[in-house]
């Protein structure tokens, strides 16, 4: 199977910079073949020709292809010539989900098929090293991705990245290839090759993997002593969080864009008092078993972290609501604040840089409310890539 590159280019031009990925050098023991965009190239050929690949459906095509097309375009920002002469690109998989996200949102791809290419940019290389984990570890991490996104499409990608490099030494590749193989062999065991792992109910799911000892089976009911919920909403600006919010008025609330009206804070300004601030009237609802619902954009990884283990350490059970617009109906709803509440673009473009949406091994649940033109589209059918071979 051929592929029309000047086609792929054409389309890739508003995504991503083909000619920075031709620019950036990568260390010659792992990639002797050249440059970012030629390795990227001949996993492509390489995937195009997997007889696995050429059995899936057009949809699961669309977004391995996509997947494999944009796993390193995380490199151009992250590669850096060591002391040593070496050339490392630490980071490059995380770097790349952020920039797919913020690429394809704009192009108005669907939500379900970009997070799905995201997922697997994000972890394309765990098949190179997961299995060398200890086996509660390794099974914990596979049953963890397997709940955003298919481990065998995991595998596939991990493979045409293998294939398509060559190494100073060889064995160095057999050995990749050989861990994405074991990839698909541990997963196949776990239950969760090609599908979601199977839980008792999202707590039991919650527990497992929040268990760090190693000793808890996924199939194995946890025990239920958390006493209510609480809801942290998610979102970029202007993305629905507080119209959620109004059709549950008997929910408490606490939002950190009102305690910047209290504490005198800009947005530009150091936010450290005003979250200080909410997590003590969280730690209020906490101690009094109440519910309430946290409302700030909890766009990273590590601020929805922190939020859930703290209700957690009180025995709550944490609700992610995220809420998407598209990229030109959030635009024209900030626009249309008052200018008081309008969010810089500059100020926007840095939130882009940082945007992760929430998966659902974060909390007990993680409701998705995502509205692209007044049609929901978690389930929507898939618009980019417009082809592929």
């Amino acid at each position: 199977m051929l592929i029309d590159w000047d086609e792929v280019e054409a389309q890739l031009a508003p995504v991503i910079d083909v000619e920075a990925m031709a620019a950036t050098p990568q260390d010659a023991s792992w990639h002797a073949e050249g440059d970012v965009w030629t390795h990227t190239k001949m996993a492509l050929e390489s995937l195009v020709a997997d007889p696995a690949y050429l059995a899936l459906d057009r949809d699961a095509r669309a977004v391995v292809f996509a997947a494999v097309l944009f796993h390193d375009v995380g490199k151009p920002g992250c590669t850096k010539h060591e002391p040593d002469g070496r050339i490392s690109s630490r980071g490059h998989s995380g770097a790349g989900d952020v920039m797919v996200r913020a690429a394809l949102w704009r192009a108005g791809a669907s939500f379900a098929r970009r997070e799905q290419i995201c997922a697997l940019v994000r972890s394309h290389q765990v098949p190179f090293f997961g299995v060398d984990k200890a086996p509660p570890d390794a099974t914990r991490l596979a049953v963890r991705l397997s709940l955003v996104t298919r481990n065998d499409w995991l595998a596939m990608v991990a493979a045409a990245d293998a294939h398509g490099r060559r190494t100073t030494d060889p064995r160095d590749r057999e050995r990749i290839l050989t861990n994405c193989a074991l990839w698909r062999d541990l997963t196949a065991e776990a239950e969760c090759l090609d599908r979601p792992r199977a839980f008792a109910d999202a707590h039991s799911r919650f527990v497992y993997l929040d268990d760090q000892s190693g000793t808890r089976a996924p199939e194995v009911p946890a025990y239920d002593d958390t006493v209510a919920e609480a809801v942290v909403l998610s979102g970029l600006p202007a993305s629905g969080k507080s119209t959620w919010l109004a059709a549950r008025p008997d929910l408490a609330v606490i939002s950190l864009d009102d305690l910047r009206d209290e504490l005198g804070v800009e947005h530009g300004e150091a936010q450290g008092a005003v979250v200080a601030a909410a997590r003590d009237r969280a730690k209020e609802h906490l101690r009094a078993a109440r519910p309430f619902a946290w409302n700030a954009t909890s766009i990273t990884r590590q601020m929805r972290r922190s939020l859930v283990e703290l209700c957690t350490s009180y025995r709550f059970r944490v609700r992610i609501v995220y809420c998407e617009v598209s990229a030109t109906e959030q635009r024209a709803r900030n626009r249309a604040r008052a200018e008081a509440e309008r969010v810089p673009e500059r100020a926007m473009d840095a939130m882009l840089t940082r945007w992760t949406v929430p998966t659902p091994e974060e909390a007990h649940a993680v409701d998705y409310v995502v509205d692209v033109d007044g049609v929901a589209d978690v389930a929507g059918a898939p618009a980019w890539p417009p082809s592929t071979p």
